[in-house]
């Protein structure tokens, strides 16, 4: 079989410039949050699973944290429930909390798992509850009208990050496992919660120290006015995007967990199109990459 010339020199090209990058984040634990398209199409879930195993292969670590609000949906369909959302928070009462427990630490959670497994990987799954990953408390929340009256909001079992605990995470990782994510958390009397996965991630990333958060998401990632990528954002021109509305809505939230991490010592934030083959390593090992970076630059 003769050599394709061209085909090596690319690939060789390819590794040259994965080279610095690889000896940047050796060593190095990496947060991805893990969702969205990317979890329900069969190539990108196989595409990510490769990715997670590549970075662990070249000695980074990275910590998976995973959604799964689409399955929570089929499953509460099934058994014939409806879950109503709030400024997309989903109200979560005992029966829901129970299916989403179900889902996210069971079905969801094993299924990462083993696909990791299956490209040669080494993952455990956990959940918040697990050695007490994720303490948790019951997340507040309160609309104000036009008048200036203020409403509390009972969301249910609906919660927010209080720790994490980072011993169980350096476990793994000292074990050469991949650590798998469920976003549950668990309060001093033992309730459980359900927790945004942004959040989660966040969190355990600020907690971790990690050099990097990957929030993959379905979008190409944060737009300018013009309607393109805007590539590297600081606090100042964060806050100036969503002053003037070109940051709006559900992206909000998601940019705020990123620009939460960066500010509590993790060294940049991304948000990622998960829509796009081999997207965590297009982001980490290219000059380019391919979402918007949130770094904790002083302005």
């Amino acid at each position: 079989m003769s050599l394709d010339l061209p085909k090596a020199l690319q690939t060789a090209e390819v590794l040259t410039e994965a080279l610095p990058y690889i000896q940047r984040f050796e060593g190095k634990v990496i947060v991805v949050k893990y969702g969205g398209n990317a979890m329900t199409d069969p190539e990108l879930e196989s595409s990510f699973a490769r990715d997670i195993v590549l970075l662990k292969t070249v000695g980074i670590h990275p910590v998976v944290v995973h959604g799964g609000g689409p399955q929570v949906d089929n499953l509460l369909k099934e058994l014939g429930r409806t879950s109503d959302r709030i400024d997309g928070m989903r109200v979560t009462d005992k029966a829901t909390m129970d299916v989403v427990e179900m889902v996210l630490g069971g079905s969801v959670n094993k299924s990462i798992v083993n696909l990791i497994n299956k490209h040669g990987g080494r993952a455990i799954g956990l959940t918040g509850k697990d050695a007490s990953l994720i303490r948790a408390k019951k997340l507040p929340m309160s609309k104000t009208d036009e008048n200036g009256n203020v409403t509390d909001i009972d969301l249910g079992y609906v919660g927010d990050v209080v720790s994490i605990n980072r011993d169980v995470i350096d476990l793994m990782i000292a074990s050469n496992f991949i650590p798998v994510i469920a976003p549950l958390g668990v309060d001093e009397n033992g309730e459980t919660y359900n927790i945004n996965a942004d959040v989660v991630a966040g969190k355990v990333a600020e907690f971790m120290l990690a050099e990097k958060l990957m929030l993959l998401t379905n979008i190409q990632g944060v737009l300018d006015k013009d309607g393109n990528i805007a590539t590297d954002l600081t606090p100042t021109k964060v806050d100036e995007m969503i002053a003037d509305g070109t940051i709006s809505g559900g992206m909000i939230p998601k940019i705020s967990y990123a620009l939460d991490a960066v500010k509590n010592g993790v060294k940049s934030a991304v948000i990622v199109d998960g829509r796009v083959p081999h997207a965590t390593l297009l982001e980490i090992f290219t000059d380019k990459g391919v979402g918007t970076l949130i770094s904790n630059h002083v302005d």
